[in-house]
């Protein structure tokens, strides 16, 4: 038996006892002779062997390995766990177990690799060492790749192999990415290859270059464009084939993509190996690596020449036929005789590409010669003014004969040119022509009624294609010219008898008729007045509301950010509540801001605004609004002028008539957003109030919904009127439009007829002074701080209010003093060595505004800045609608990041 014993040195180490009985002459024990043998480098040699062991078994857990020793004559397997493990075999115990005639080994296999057992018998007999690669199928019916190490240890006297050793690991992941990866290569192979065959016979040009914009790729056809042979493309500079003018075109954009890796496409002219300059066009793409690096571009070059001549000539064509339409209608049209013949020479100027062109009429005098200029295109009258009208020379009499077209490539070499006294050729100072072309103008009677004649200062302008066209214009011309004098001939006959007619009509008219649309106009008018008296009173009513509720907001927003500002990180609930209170309180603001914008208080900031660039800025919040069923569409007035508003504003005036135009077609339909110019007469204007005849800029929004009867229309603009379901709707949207745009100075009408839909016109008045620049407001994200030295006078009659306001600017690092009215403030003053801001409420007790308390103060400290702050504008600083010139407002609730901003640029901005 093992027992520890405690030595000499007091350690105990573990001894074997062995105990023998001694027996005396009769046989009996009579003692007992033992022995203690100190056994601790054996129990320590044993120890080590188990943790070795238990080491080994763990390596080969963590490297998927096993292993197993195979008797070869007995045909029997030792099995370590995990060598049973890799083959997907039961193990009953931790220790293993003995495998027979390697059944478990060969069922294991995958049936196509049961014959590497073969070759491994065959191998073993002349080599100690064998490697080699199989399947096995696991029970599940899952299948994984082994790679086997086995090393003979042993052999018979014969030679005969006897004992091995096997070491097993699993390889399957390996073998599925060496798998993945071959094919990966065959597919790049094969795709290579492809596109090497798609590139060789492509009919377009296709080109490859470096990430430092070498060519390192042309295929056939961009070889044989710039007959290149494939083995010297590293010596081919292919730039040099550029016409000149063309190269910045090209290597701008080229460029460009070279360094941001992106697309681009550019048409330029090269010259082809024959000499031929071709129009080419260029579009590439960055090619990148299998690690995203940058390998240059690969593009195409697609000859455009020919096509784009085609569409040249084309367009051309197409030109003239619209240039010849249009100049027939409105020929056929315009009876005026001088803008009729404008209309003809501008065409040709046109249609010939002439510098210049003019109508002459055929005035004759005594001697036959035409005398009178009637229009020119493409000069002024004061070019021919020292000069006199051409005379029946050989180039001119032809024309004024009408005897035909007389065109000349260079009238300097014609042989009719510059024979007749007293010029020879042209006159000093004319202008220069070397083209000329010139068609007479023949009425249907044959009269020759004038010519059409054009000039250019180069040679060889006008061709055949030039004579017909100008034929066809001619002959519109001359029907043109012969209605307009039959139309003045019989407009002089009814404007004498209208005339008659307009005196006996004028004596039949009755004065009772007269009195009646005098008082149907004045009934409108008085309608219109009792009208806006009404919305004033309401809207009196509810500024005033407003601004006690802006007081109760700030207290509540102030201090529910005071809440978020310094609730814990983890206090979830709680911070949620706080988040849902503000989201309320801020519900609230909006509700106060609408109801000051019905009455007419909220402080515009009205800038010059292009409408037709805010509408279509706001398409995409339109689409997002309104849904997918209701369709939008825009139409946007060309030359639409400009005018002056809050674009903030009028932003929330068209959504929230696009938002009601919704409401209105729950089933779908469509929104029209138009805009144009307008035009607001004085009989119009008799009959609204608060309506100044002059120009306007008009936003029409209509709808296809069920629209409105007269009693709904009559009440639509009031505050908190609604036709929806009570919770649906707060009444205050169109109250909205109507007060900001009659605070724009602006008018606002509504038309609607049940299930016909309803429009709403906004019109705002012009901007004369256009092109205003506009400068964006920067955002302020991080509430800037003050320091102990600046020093704020804070003026509130709101205890709360004031107190929050104070609690702000000291967490800030100011240094604050406060007043509750105005008197208090300038007696604080006096005591105060240093104050650089002024913060005060617009409206306050004791008989002194905000704007007076500021104008007291300034005349003590002219230098101090001002700051107010109001829920509910009053004309003390707002007038005509906007902010007085230099004052700076912040409107209540306001925030703690709004006020730390607002009061850093106040005193920042006199620095």
């Amino acid at each position: 038996m093992t027992f520890p014993l405690r030595g000499h040195d007091g350690i105990f180490r573990p001894f074997l006892t062995r105990v023998i009985p001694l027996k005396d002459q009769k046989g009996s024990i009579n003692r007992w002779l033992g022995t203690n043998v100190d056994v601790s480098a054996q129990v320590a040699a044993e120890d080590s062997l188990r943790k070795n062991q238990a080491l080994y078994s763990s390596a080969l857990a963590a490297g998927r390995l096993g292993t197993w020793q195979t008797d070869l004559v007995a045909k029997t397997r030792l099995w370590t766990p995990e060598g049973m493990a890799l083959f997907g075999l039961n193990i009953p115990d931790g220790r293993g177990r003995v495998g027979g005639s390697h059944d478990e080994y060969t069922a294991a296999l995958h049936p196509s690799d049961r014959h590497l057992r073969q070759k491994f018998h065959e191998l073993v007999e002349t080599q100690d060492s064998i490697t080699s690669e199989y399947r096995v199928v696991w029970p599940d019916g899952t299948i994984h790749w082994l790679r086997g190490h086995g090393h003979v240890v042993a052999r018979l006297p014969d030679g005969r192999p006897h004992q091995m050793v096997s070491i097993v690991a699993d390889v399957t992941e390996r073998k599925a990415a060496e798998d993945e990866l071959a094919r990966a290569q065959g597919a790049l192979k094969e795709s290579e290859e492809r596109f090497r065959l798609v590139a060789e016979n492509a009919p377009v040009m296709i080109w490859m270059g470096d990430a430092d914009g070498k060519c390192v790729y042309l295929n056939r056809a961009q070889r044989e464009f710039w007959d290149v042979n494939l083995e010297d493309l590293s010596q081919f500079d292919w730039s040099t084939t550029l016409v000149p003018e063309d190269t910045e075109r090209l290597f701008g954009p080229f460029s460009q993509a070279m360094q941001a890796h992106t697309p681009f496409t550019v048409e330029a002219r090269y010259r082809q190996h024959g000499g031929q300059i071709r129009l080419l066009r260029t579009s590439g793409r960055p090619r990148f690596g299998s690690s995203g690096e940058f390998l240059g571009m690969i593009g195409v070059n697609l000859d455009i020449t020919d096509s784009r001549q085609a569409e040249e000539a084309l367009r051309e064509e197409t030109t003239a036929l619209e240039i010849l339409n249009s100049t027939g209608s409105a020929v056929a049209a315009e009876l005026d005789l001088e803008k009729l013949v404008q209309h003809v020479t501008d065409a040709g100027v046109r249609l010939t590409g002439a510098q210049f062109g003019a109508f002459f009429y055929n005035v004759l005098d005594e001697r036959g010669e035409s005398l009178m200029l009637y229009t020119l295109s493409g000069a002024s009258r004061e070019a021919f003014a020292d000069y006199p009208m051409p005379r029946a020379t050989k180039i001119f009499a032809p024309t004024f004969r009408g005897e035909g077209i007389v065109r000349s490539p260079d009238i300097l070499l014609d042989d009719r040119y510059g024979h007749n006294l007293p010029h020879h050729g042209m006159p000093k100072g004319h202008l220069s022509v070397r083209s000329y072309l010139a068609v007479p103008v023949r009425s249907r009677t044959g009269e020759v009624l004038g010519g059409l004649f054009f000039g250019h200062p180069e040679p060889n302008v006008f061709s055949e294609r030039s004579e017909r066209l100008l034929s066809g214009l001619a002959a519109q011309a001359a029907i043109g010219i012969d209605n307009a004098r039959l139309f003045q001939s019989a407009q002089r006959e009814i404007e004498q008898r209208r005339s008659a007619e307009d005196a006996l009509q004028k004596l039949n008219s009755t004065l009772e008729q007269q009195v009646v649309e005098r008082t149907e106009q004045l009934h409108k008018q008085e309608e219109a007045l009792r009208q806006a008296q009404k919305m004033e009173a309401v809207g009196q009513l509810t500024g005033g509301v407003a601004h006690d509720f802006n007081n109760l907001l700030q207290i509540i927003v102030g201090n529910l950010e005071i809440l978020q500002r310094n609730l814990p990180a983890d206090a979830g609930r709680l911070r949620r509540a706080a988040e849902n209170a503000m989201k309320g309180a801020k519900r609230a603001a909006t509700l106060t801001e609408s109801l000051l914008a019905f009455s007419r208080r909220q402080p515009l900031n009205p800038k010059p605004l292009k409408v037709n660039d805010l509408v279509s800025g706001m398409s995409e919040l339109f689409y997002r609004s309104l849904g997918e069923p209701i369709a939008v569409e825009t139409i946007l007035a060309a030359g639409l002028w400009q005018t002056e508003a809050d674009p903030n504003q009028l932003e929330t005036a068209l959504l929230n008539l696009a938002v009601n135009a919704r409401d209105a077609m729950p089933s779908g339909g469509k929104l029209t957003i138009e805009t144009a110019n307008a035009h607001i007469d004085e009989g119009y204007a008799a009959t609204q109030a608060e309506v100044i005849p002059g120009q306007y800029v008009v936003i029409c929004v209509s709808d296809t919904g069920v629209g409105m009867d007269r009693n709904t229309i009559a009440q639509v603009f009031e505050p908190f009127f609604t036709t929806k379901e009570p919770g649906k709707g707060t009444g205050l949207g169109l109250s909205q439009v109507y007060g900001f745009v009659k605070q724009s100075g602006g008018h606002v009408n509504l038309y609607s007829e049940l299930e016909q839909g309803t429009t709403v016109k906004i019109y705002l008045p012009r901007l004369l002074i256009e092109d205003h620049a506009v400068d964006d407001a920067s955002v302020q994200t991080i509430a800037p701080e003050g320091t102990t030295e600046e020093t704020i006078l804070v003026v509130e009659d709101d205890d709360d209010v004031r107190t929050y306001s104070v609690d702000i600017l000291r967490e800030l690092g100011y240094r604050v003093v406060e007043a509750h009215d105005g008197p208090s403030a300038l007696r604080l003053l006096e005591r105060q060595t240093r104050v650089d801001l002024l913060f005060t409420d617009v409206v306050l007790p004791s008989g002194l505004t905000g704007a007076e308390v500021a104008d007291e103060i300034r005349k003590l400290r002219p230098e101090i800045r001002v700051l107010f702050t109001t829920g509910y504008a009053r004309n003390a600083i707002v007038h005509h609608g906007r902010l007085d010139a230099g004052v700076n407002l912040i409107p209540k609730p306001f925030t703690y990041a709004e006020l730390a901003a607002k009061v850093r640029d106040v005193l920042d901005s006199f620095k």
